[in-house]
């Protein structure tokens, strides 16, 4: 188990050092598909630990209206103000994910759930369904293998997550991926959880 602490200044370090191996200069592909075959433009979106948020950016080309794009590391997220300026269905958030409030119909998934201490996760599952309004939905990926190296980022398995989610939530699909990123094919499952 990795002892580092994940705080604040843990992420925004990996931004000054460039340290960013998982960001794929694109939107995640599961994701771009997800989002295509999404038609109400109104919903409410939020993606939490952001990162350079390609997602929100395809989002608010496709004519979202509502998007909420949330990171801790105060270097990331000033740069990602400069980036969103001229989009208004951006908005941009600085804070811990577990202090957020706010209500939304679909929350992306994109690297954070790997990103926090497998000792998050229960708390991770709670929040996110206090997030969701009713009938919301989780939409995502996350990997389906676990890492020689301590995180993040953390792997994990589908009866691991079947079992942290469906208390809450109904597992509407958790499937592997076809159309992964070449980095990671053969390695993701994409989710839907939606709420109870």
């Amino acid at each position: 188990m990795n002892e580092e602490i994940l705080d604040e200044n843990y992420w925004n370090n990996r931004y000054i050092t460039n340290e960013t191996g998982w960001d794929m200069q694109a939107v995640s592909p599961p994701l771009q598909a997800y989002i295509n075959q999404l038609h109400d433009k109104s919903i409410k979106i939020l993606i939490p630990g952001c990162g350079n948020s390609y997602e929100a950016a395809y989002l608010a080309a496709q004519g979202f209206l509502d998007i909420t794009i949330i990171d801790i590391a105060p270097l990331l997220v000033q740069q990602l103000k400069e980036k969103f300026a001229p989009y208004k269905a951006v908005k941009i958030i600085k804070a811990d994910f577990f202090e957020h409030s706010g209500t939304y119909d679909l929350i992306l998934e994109q690297t954070f759930f790997c990103a926090l201490q497998p000792l998050l996760r229960t708390a991770y599952a709670e929040k996110m369904y206090s997030l969701l309004l009713p009938g919301g939905k989780i939409a995502g990926v996350l990997f389906n293998r676990h890492f020689e190296q301590p995180g993040p980022p953390f792997g994990g398995n589908v009866a691991e997550y079947k079992k942290k989610f469906e208390k809450q939530f109904y597992i509407k699909q958790m499937e592997p991926c076809y159309n992964s990123h070449s980095k990671r094919m053969g390695a993701e499952v994409f989710v839907i959880f939606v709420k109870r």
